[in-house]
């Protein structure tokens, strides 16, 4: 597992292009084996495993714990073809999109596709917990589909919202996937900050070529990290998070502090970003 201390912002103004990557960039997610980052930000981990075999999540070193999630929850987006999570022996077929929300507590986790050949791609955000909630099944055919934007301001998109208080209830987990149409290249613009919560984004769904340019930084002391498909970025309290591709995409947003209000956010005016 690898770790990512938090970081001032007094500070990440000086780092240059090498250094905000190693900081904030989380790259080759989906690999045979399980990949997780565990940030200091609000203790997120960020993982993901495209398994060609049956793949155990392990506690490792790393939490002194004796299992997984034995104080955290997790919540489970499959971004390849259809696959199936077993927790403690109950087996949850997730096909493309699907989610799955696990509560604290439970002991064994197994990652495994359908087909080894066009593996499963089990992306997956963990926060600590203090109560545990089912385990459910988020169906992406089962939720309300917000549609928001426009073609002509570049960001026609549509919001599905898997882990929430009005949905699958989690402690403190929040997460979702934005889908931008085509001819739309825009997230989160006008951007904000959240003082109460961080968040990660995975982008995907991008062809070889395309790239995305995530802002991020103090709004007066703005950076980017360019960003390919299937790479995620760790976005601390104080900083913007949004995004402009070359061309469409997707990306799913997970959240995790002080509350779970989608709507608990400080607005920046555009004058404001420098």
């Amino acid at each position: 597992m690898d770790i990512r201390n938090a970081a001032n912002p007094k500070d990440v103004k000086y780092y240059d292009t090498a250094r905000l990557r190693d900081e904030f960039l989380i790259q080759e997610l989906f690999s045979s084996e399980i990949k997780m980052v565990y940030s200091h930000v609000d203790r997120m981990i960020a993982g993901g495993v495209s398994p060609v075999k049956p793949m155990k999540l392990e506690a490792g070193d790393e939490l002194r714990a004796e299992y997984f999630l034995e104080r955290r929850e997790m919540g489970v987006i499959n971004i390849g073809a259809p696959g199936t999570v077993t927790v403690d022996g109950e087996a949850f077929v997730l096909g493309t999109n699907d989610g799955l929300y696990i509560g604290m507590g439970k002991k064994e986790i197994t990652f495994q596709s359908e087909n080894a050949s066009n593996p499963s791609k089990f992306y997956f955000n963990s926060v600590p917990a203090h109560a545990t909630h089912p385990t459910v099944k988020i169906g992406i055919e089962l939720l309300e589909a917000t549609r928001l934007g426009s073609l002509a301001d570049s960001n026609d998109r549509t919001i599905y919202k898997y882990i929430h208080p009005m949905g699958v209830k989690s402690c403190q987990l929040v997460m979702g996937m934005t889908v931008l149409e085509p001819g739309s290249v825009w997230n989160t613009m006008p951007t904000h900050t959240h003082e109460r919560r961080m968040e990660v984004y995975l982008y995907f769904n991008m062809k070889p070529d395309a790239l995305v340019l995530h802002n991020m930084g103090e709004p007066s002391e703005t950076r980017h990290i360019v960003v390919r498909s299937e790479e995620a970025v760790i976005s601390p309290s104080w900083s913007i998070h949004s995004g402009c591709g070359t061309r469409n995409y997707t990306f799913i947003w997970g959240m995790a502090g002080e509350n779970q209000t989608f709507s608990d956010m400080d607005p920046v005016p555009m004058e404001a970003i420098k």
